[in-house]
């Protein structure tokens, strides 16, 4: 049980950590953005196991991700499934854009 909580605060406290959170942005620019825009990242709202998978099937497919545990709190931190939806995006006059299909 000792374990259990001492596992659970460390997590939290890593997931806390300014350096980490930083260092997993900057692993997102160096991995992901190359292939994908920001946005169908950064509208996602997936729990840490489904983050988790989505980096799995990111590296099957060939990217290389050097600070992964980085990039994994700083996915959950900033769009994980307890944040909120973000607003759609909005045309030069404020209007909401068309849906691409």
């Amino acid at each position: 049980m000792r374990a259990l909580l001492l596992l659970l605060f460390s997590s939290a406290a890593l997931a806390a950590d300014p350096a980490v959170i930083e260092k997993g942005k900057a692993e997102e620019k160096r991995s992901c953005l190359p292939c994908h825009g920001d946005r169908i990242i950064h509208v996602q709202r997936l729990s840490r196991t489904v983050w988790e998978r989505e980096l799995d099937k990111m590296v099957r497919w060939g990217a290389v991700i050097q600070e992964r545990e980085a990039l994994l709190e700083y996915l959950t931190a900033n769009f994980g499934d307890d944040k909120p939806t973000p607003p759609p995006p909005l045309s030069a006059d404020g209007r909401a854009k068309p849906q691409q299909k």
